[in-house]
């Protein structure tokens, strides 16, 4: 299931915050504030797909994440490989690293990330 980009923003105040009320997440958005009745459509159409629930304090709800941002990203990631890079992740890697304008140092940094990944999985 996907999240507008609406969802998606509002989803990112709710992990960065973890647990927020109604207030909380208001006051987390750059002026003009949204309405609280349209935070409070955001939520529940975010609760029926599953990524946020909550908790009631008195007449309060207290907001917090189902899905974690990480599983969220990588499913997304996942997504535009299949669907841009014919679901091969070396098409994807060849494109991230040629055609986004990466600076030396931050191909060398990936090229890190990527050799630690490796020796990580061949000693499992």
């Amino acid at each position: 299931m996907q999240l507008t980009k609406t969802e998606e923003q509002l989803m990112e105040y709710v992990w960065n915050l973890e647990r927020a009320y109604m207030k909380d997440l208001i006051e987390a958005f750059s002026p003009p504030k949204p309405a609280t009745t349209t935070i409070a459509t955001l939520l529940k159409r975010m609760q029926d797909k599953g990524f946020v629930a909550y908790n009631l304090n008195g007449n309060s709800r207290e907001y917090y994440p189902l899905v974690k941002k990480s599983d969220y990203f990588s499913k997304q990631v996942n997504g535009i490989i299949k669907t841009f890079f014919n679901d091969s992740v070396a098409q994807f890697g060849s494109f991230f690293a040629r055609d986004t304008n990466m600076t030396t140092e931050e191909l060398e940094d990936l090229r890190k990330i990527i050799d630690d990944e490796i020796n990580r999985k061949k000693n499992d």
